[in-house]
């Protein structure tokens, strides 16, 4: 049986000829999913370090999304072994792992999307749906190519280590945190500010230089144009829970009256 896998998004990176725009889905829910995937974005990436998604909760978004010309990304709660190999497992293509502020970091990660003896990946292929509970010919030699990995730079010490990870072997790309990041410069909750965006930008130098696709979080639309024009190769502009909130706070702002504060809660 062969594996009818889409490209990965390390095949998508090479081919693109524009920045690919995606956006996150953290709320759980694979009817939000479902709709965001048929929204025309690029890329979807579903979040389990930062939402109420777990193992099964992310399968079924696979599955649903799997019926749409998008290209779905799992972010891994964190850079841990047993987490990547099960998410794996679940059928996952494309990886973003968080928190990687070091090429020894960045080292362990790939090791862990990788079989013996490149790596330490457990063997369960009769048990997964990653290759179709053992239907997929070949899939243990060919894993690797269908699978891409991104590690996420969101600290000052990652930013100081960006072209070390960015050139580590079997990092296909990496996508900068300006959120920690700012938090870990000292700037909390700072995203844009200038020293946060140098330290960002600065990334995007060291990960062109390694030739290492590279991309970035930003909602703000003013910045996302800003990274596009620095040379981001892929952006996320949105998460669906945000956006929920934003456009229901929207509705209550246009249709409430401003000084009929009984109905909006205070958080």
């Amino acid at each position: 049986m062969p594996l009818h896998l889409r490209p990965s998004l390390r095949e998508q990176l090479a081919s693109a000829d524009r920045p690919l725009i995606g956006m996150w889905a953290c709320s759980g829910s694979s009817l939000v999913t479902e709709v965001a995937a048929g929204s025309g974005l690029d890329w979807l990436l579903i979040d389990m370090e930062h939402s109420a998604n777990t193992l099964e909760s992310t399968l079924v978004q696979l599955q649903v999304v799997a019926g749409y010309p998008i290209t779905p990304v799992v972010r891994v709660p964190s850079n841990d072994t047993v987490a990547i190999k099960q998410v794996l497992d679940l059928g996952a293509q494309n990886l973003i792992v968080p928190m990687v502020s070091s090429a020894e970091e960045a080292r362990a990660a790939v090791a862990a999307t990788r079989y013996p003896p490149e790596g330490v990946r457990g063997v369960g292929s009769a048990l997964a749906r990653s290759a179709r509970w053992n239907r997929v010919d070949g899939y243990l030699q060919d894993s690797a190519r269908h699978t891409s990995l991104t590690v996420q730079i969101e600290t000052a010490a990652g930013v100081e280590a960006a072209a070390e990870i960015a050139a580590v072997d079997g990092v296909d790309a990496v996508f900068v945190g300006p959120s920690d990041l700012s938090a870990s410069m000292g700037l909390l909750g700072q995203q844009t500010h200038p020293e946060v965006v140098a330290a960002v930008e600065r990334v995007f130098v060291a990960a062109k230089d390694s030739g290492t696709p590279v991309g970035v979080n930003a909602f703000d639309p003013s910045a996302a144009d800003a990274y596009i024009a620095a040379g981001a190769d892929f952006v996320a502009v949105g998460a669906d829970v945000a956006m929920l909130a934003r456009a229901s706070e929207a509705l209550a702002a246009r249709f409430i009256p401003a000084s009929d504060d009984t109905t909006r809660a205070s958080y």
